[in-house]
């Protein structure tokens, strides 16, 4: 099992922020396990990535706890993450949102 480096683009950084301020008016401390949860799946990555199926152009990993996906390509022993998106959202959104970040 080859292990690859993940590295986080700025947008998907920011969807991160959303996703936990969204899950903290939820109920306080769901936010940080939502984090904690995405992380752990991100760290994952490092070692699965490239197995997932691609959408828009994209390898998309599903989360196991909350509806998101996380969106990534691979260059060679890096893995950038370009969304982690919420997959409850209109898909034509979501591939508005993922053109933008490829070019």
């Amino acid at each position: 099992m080859k292990h690859r480096r993940v590295l986080l683009q700025v947008e998907a950084a920011q969807d991160l922020d959303a996703g936990f301020a969204f899950y903290e008016l939820k109920e306080s401390g769901l936010g940080n396990y939502f984090v904690d949860s995405l992380l752990a799946e991100l760290h994952a990555l490092s070692f699965y990535a490239g197995i997932h199926p691609r959408y828009f152009g994209f390898f998309r990993m599903l989360s196991k706890r909350f509806p998101y996906a996380i969106y990534y390509d691979i260059q060679k022993e890096i893995v950038p993450v370009t969304a982690i998106l919420n997959i409850r959202k209109d898909p034509y959104f979501i591939r508005k949102e993922l053109g933008e970040r490829k070019s």
